[in-house]
Parts: structure tokens; C-alpha cells; sequence
């Protein structure tokens, strides 16, 4: 066996045993890389989930902000679960300004794909101001 190989297995057994004792570091890190990078690429999916990690703060610094700009370009590409996450976002001030217009827009576009979260949401948020304002808007 060569250094790289031998090295390989080292990292790879480390990960095993931190997972095993709770001390995910390592694997939460490569994961955080490898999902950096997939979501550079234009992945919808790993944009969402690198979203989820920074709002989380799982393998990075926890950072509402960047949340929000990984939702948004995953959810233009029609990832329910970023658009449903983005509302939830301006219906609660999580890292934006508060928005009941915004949020509606953004639960009836995940609520149109059959995200359940989102239409019940949707159903919950719709104030008669907010109706006033999207009926303008259209």
C-alpha cells in the first residue's frame, strides 16, 4: 500500500469512529465541502441543503444571511423545500425583513408543487392586507 491509500483508510476509519462517539466533525466537513462545491456548480438540491447548513450552523458558522441567498437560488430553480423555507423566512424575520406578501408568494409557489408544510402555511398567513396587496400586484 502506498501513503495516499494508507492515509485513505486512516480518514476513513477516523470518520467511522467519530460518527460511532458522536464526533462528527470531520464527515459534517467533508460534507460541507463537497456540497459547497455541488452547489457552486448550479445543483438545486445542494444549493437547498448548503442553505439548511448555514442556517443550521452544521459544518460552518451559523449565518442566516447566506441561508437566504442559498434558498433563493436554489428555490428559482423550483426547489419546493428552499421556496417553502424562504417564506417561512419573511413570515418569521429569520434573517430578512418581515414580509406577509413575500411569504405568501413564496408558500404558493412550494404550496403549487404539493408541499403540504407550505400549503398549510399558506392557508395560515393570507391576512386580508396581504390579499389586498398580491390582488394589486397581479
Amino acid at each position: 500500500m502506498n501513503l495516499q491509500t494508507l492515509s485513505q483508510i486512516f480518514t476513513y476509519k477516523l470518520m467511522v469512529l467519530g460518527l460511532l462517539v458522536g464526533l462528527a466533525a470531520p464527515a459534517i466537513a467533508a460534507d460541507f465541502h463537497t456540497t459547497s462545491a455541488l452547489a457552486n456548480q448550479g445543483n438545486a438540491s445542494a444549493q437547498f441543503n448548503l442553505g439548511v447548513m448555514y442556517d443550521e450552523g452544521n459544518g460552518v458558522a451559523q449565518d442566516t444571511a447566506k441561508a437566504f441567498e442559498w434558498y433563493q437560488k436554489a428555490a428559482e430553480q423550483g426547489n419546493a423545500s428552499a421556496q417553502f423555507n424562504i417564506g417561512w423566512m419573511y413570515e418569521h424575520t429569520d434573517g430578512v425583513s418581515q414580509d406577509s406578501v413575500k411569504a405568501v408568494e413564496w408558500y404558493r409557489k412550494a404550496a403549487n408543487q404539493g408541499y403540504s408544510d407550505a400549503q398549510y402555511n399558506l392557508g395560515c398567513t393570507i391576512t386580508v392586507e396581504a390579499l389586498d396587496k398580491i390582488i394589486i400586484r397581479r
